[in-house]
């Protein structure tokens, strides 16, 4: 069988703030960029990987959900524990201090792991973990 990821889900809060984190901060493109105000749907990638995109979507639009499932949402964004992602490169520590350039939210600085790589985490402005590993 060949599964491929296409597309992964983030919420935002701030759509601006999230280009300037994706766009200008790690560098993406933006693919497409559809809706208004609060309620866009962003995506974008790495320009050189035009199969893998990251949509950046309003949290907790869906109409099945209920009001305390939605104020759950925003609580655990608020937080930081609502989403994360991986992601990888060839060079850890220049990802780490472009984005540490950028003002981003710092979690855990580049750290050999014990269980192998060599890691750094930043926060993306809505709150989502974004960990960058070393690319082996």
């Amino acid at each position: 069988m060949d599964v491929t990821i296409n597309a992964s889900f983030l919420p935002h809060d701030d759509p601006e703030a999230s280009l300037a984190f994706y766009r200008d901060a790690l560098g993406f493109e933006v693919r497409k960029d559809v809706g208004q105000g609060a309620m866009r749907w962003i995506t974008v990638g790495p320009a050189d990987q035009p199969g893998m995109s990251i949509v950046l979507a309003p949290p907790a639009v869906d109409p099945g959900i209920t009001d305390d499932e939605r104020r759950t949402v925003t609580e655990m964004m608020a937080k930081g524990t609502f989403a994360m992602i991986l992601m990888a490169t060839a060079d850890v520590d220049g990802a780490f201090a472009r984005l540490e350039a950028a003002d981003v939210e710092i979690v855990q600085e580049p750290t050999d792991q014990p269980y192998g790589v060599r890691d750094c985490a930043v926060r993306d402005p809505a709150g989502n973990l974004v960990r960058i590993q070393q690319q082996s």
